[in-house]
């Protein structure tokens, strides 16, 4: 058992300063005057420190991403200090471009990994490309019969890198999530990489249109990639769909009309758009590539999972959002959307996943992760499996 005392809470809705106490991995009780049982457990005092639900990073590229200039851009996988630098606790993730050397199967296993190293993990079936790619032959038995498979993606559009899927294929792809993720109790989203073609999110529109399939079947990522998806993504949300913002990124995208993911949270929240329709994740190990206009690649960065957390504090400290309501992006929005039972609020039955944050820079300084300690007084507790 661990009690901690005195820490600032928000669930993350704030509540003052109860006491948390977690047991056999979850939060047993938030509440004041709390004490641990004789014989047994750790007291520690919070004062300074603001307890938060552990991060959930929706979009990671565990396996490694990239390849678009040949073998050697190949990114590499994702390490466990990564993650706990970053405080998130629960990942869910992808592939992308490349689904001939990086498989659905080694998705799933590095998941598997993962879980056993400490992290809660999940994943999507599938890559870029249409037909989707998956494990068990179709995406029905997949989200059915895989526990971690909770939805397909990333799926691409409006991107040269995609398999341009027509009409029919694509809204084939979301009738079978649909279907999959009603038969399994699982959220069944695709997940949509948006890419900075002129057509943005009108494939999405017309299958909504069209189709009996509801808006919300959608997670489109990459959202503030350009000024007009950013601006496409205002009246996709508006009108009841989900938006995802891209949090890793260089200067020399920013410089070139990439909306800052802080930045872009204030501007969709002084348009009207629902704090409840916005989830930042990291594209975390994915590639960042810049091309030309002749699709020819000129430079190639990776994504950071460091960097999710690092967009919500400065929406907080440079852009005047209140922290309850950042945090959302990445913690109860992405639970609620994916159905990740247990996770992204602080309450009781809730797993204990926590992070404490230093109460007046908002630095990370500890990590829970269903309640064994990751990071403590800002030093990693646990490293990966082949980390030095």
């Amino acid at each position: 058992m661990l009690l901690i005392t005195n820490v600032e809470t928000y669930t993350p809705t704030p509540v003052g300063r109860p006491d948390i106490l977690l047991a056999g991995g979850r939060i047993e009780r938030i509440a004041a005057g709390q004490r641990l049982p004789e014989g047994g457990g750790e007291r520690v005092d919070g004062s300074g420190l603001v307890a938060v639900p552990g991060f959930i990073d929706g979009h990671v590229h565990v396996t490694g991403g990239g390849g678009e200039g040949g073998y050697a851009t190949r990114t590499p996988e994702l390490m466990l200090s990564d993650a706990i630098a970053g405080g998130i606790t629960t990942i869910v993730g992808c592939l992308g471009t490349d689904g001939v050397t990086r498989s659905p199967e080694g998705l799933l296993a590095k998941a598997r990994g993962l879980a056993d190293e400490g992290l809660s993990t999940f994943i999507y079936t599938g890559h870029y490309a249409v037909p989707v790619q998956t494990i068990t032959g179709s995406i029905e038995r997949d989200l059915l019969l895989i526990d971690k498979v909770i939805g397909v993606g990333e799926v691409a559009l409006s991107d040269h890198r995609s398999t341009q899927p027509t009409f029919d294929e694509f809204a084939r792809v979301a009738a079978e999530a649909r279907r999959g993720g009603i038969l399994s109790g699982k959220a069944g989203v695709v997940n949509v990489h948006m890419g900075d073609g002129p057509r943005g999110l009108s494939l999405l529109r017309r299958i909504v249109a069209e189709t009996e399939i509801p808006i919300t079947q959608f997670l489109p990522t990459h959202i503030n990639r350009n000024a007009t998806l950013f601006e496409d993504g205002i009246a996709w949300a508006k009108s009841g769909g989900l938006v995802d913002f891209t949090t890793s990124t260089v200067p020399a995208f920013l410089a070139e009309g990439e909306v800052k993911s802080s930045a872009g949270l204030k501007r969709m929240l002084d348009a009207g758009v629902s704090i409840a329709r916005i989830t930042f994740t990291s594209d975390g190990q994915g590639s960042l590539p810049d091309f030309d206009a002749q699709g020819r690649l000129r430079r190639l960065e990776v994504g950071r999972v460091t960097s999710l957390f690092a967009e919500v504090r400065d929406a907080v400290q440079h852009e005047g959002v209140a922290l309850e309501v950042a945090l959302q992006t990445i913690t109860s929005n992405p639970a609620r959307i994916l159905k990740l039972k247990g996770k992204g609020q602080l309450a009781a039955g809730a797993d204990a996943d926590l992070v404490l944050l230093d109460a007046t820079t908002l630095a990370i300084r500890g990590v829970i992760a269903g309640g064994t300690w990751l990071m403590r007084d800002g030093q990693a507790q646990k490293k990966g499996t082949f980390e030095a």
